[in-house]
């Protein structure tokens, strides 16, 4: 097979034209590093390893790209790569990559982004093992992280952050049941269960 012509594209992309049809799209910095060039003869194998190199390029590239912004758990980041830049495979490649160097920790994500949640958007555990999951955090630390907020303060911290959204969102509730109640459904989709909503709405009346 000859490669009868090599045209940049956008993205950082050429296309290549074997045997004067349109064929593969590669990346132009491991093309260029191939030295092959128009005329050149290519066999299956090479244009096989080529694709696997650009590929795999292009995952490292993305991965780097991404974490420059801000971090980002393995299962996130593979799926960010494989979405728009690569294969599954090289995406797959390219976080474990990330996670060998230093730059990926899923452990010290899931701590940070769950003092978030709990402290800051004052979310339930419900919702806060919905979001950790959905991170793709490994479930032995979801439950660790969960019983260490739950615990905290004697178990205050749940009761002080649902006061809080009530001060601030649902002030006058006790009087206004119909607000009652939305507070109620709020709370629920903020993660709370049902005994902690119902200990926190408790009216003296009641």
């Amino acid at each position: 097979m000859e490669i009868t012509a090599a045209e940049p594209r956008r993205k950082g992309l050429v296309q290549l034209y074997i045997d004067g049809q349109e064929a593969v799209k590669v990346d132009r910095e491991v093309f260029l590093r191939s030295r092959l060039k128009p005329g050149d003869e290519i066999s299956d194998e090479a244009l096989r390893r080529l694709l696997q190199d650009s590929d795999a390029h292009r995952a490292k590239e993305k991965a780097l790209y991404l974490l420059e912004h801000r971090s980002h758990t393995k299962k996130e980041l593979t799926e960010k790569i494989a979405r728009t830049a690569a294969s599954r495979e090289a995406a797959a490649a390219a976080a474990q990559r990330m996670e060998d160097l230093g730059l990926v920790d899923d452990e010290a994500y899931a701590r940070n982004f769950a003092k978030e949640l709990f402290l800051r958007k004052r979310y339930g555990p419900l919702r806060v093992k919905q979001e950790l999951r959905h991170k793709g955090i490994d479930g032995e630390l979801i439950e660790e992280l969960l019983e260490e907020y739950q615990g905290m303060e004697d178990g205050q911290l749940l009761q002080e952050n649902i006061q809080s959204i009530l001060e601030r969102k649902y002030a006058g509730w006790q009087e206004d049941e119909k607000l009652r109640r939305r507070a109620f459904a709020a709370l629920q989709r903020m993660g709370y269960g049902y005994e902690e909503i119902q200990q926190a709405l408790r009216r003296p009346e009641d």
